[in-house]
């Protein structure tokens, strides 16, 4: 779930020669989830959130990270959580559906 969040604060900075799936799962890659499941987070999160959502969600991941007393450990529930601070369900929604669907939920 680190991994997740990870990848989401990169998408805050999107370029424009890269799709937002394809940065998060360069991103989930280099954290260590396989291809497979890095490639399936990513087109859920594309195409499920906005670019403004995506955007919101690594704002709200990078302020948590700053808070957090154990940056190393992430659960299933601090990532919804981060979601849930942005009061858009849409964004939660997708997060939870990412994780599961893609088998990132251990």
């Amino acid at each position: 779930m680190k991994a997740l969040v990870t990848a989401v604060l990169s998408v805050a900075a999107l370029s424009a020669c890269a799709a937002p799936a394809t940065r998060i799962s360069t991103s989930l890659q280099r954290y260590g989830l396989d291809e497979p499941r890095a490639d399936c987070v990513g087109t859920s999160l594309q195409k499920d959130l906005s670019i403004g959502q995506l955007q919101q969600l690594g704002r709200a991941a990078a302020a948590y990270r700053k808070q957090d007393t154990d940056p190393g450990v992430l659960t299933v529930g601090d990532l919804v959580h981060v979601a849930g601070e942005i009061r858009d369900p849409a964004i939660v929604v997708a997060v939870g559906k990412a994780a599961a669907g893609c088998g990132v939920v251990r």
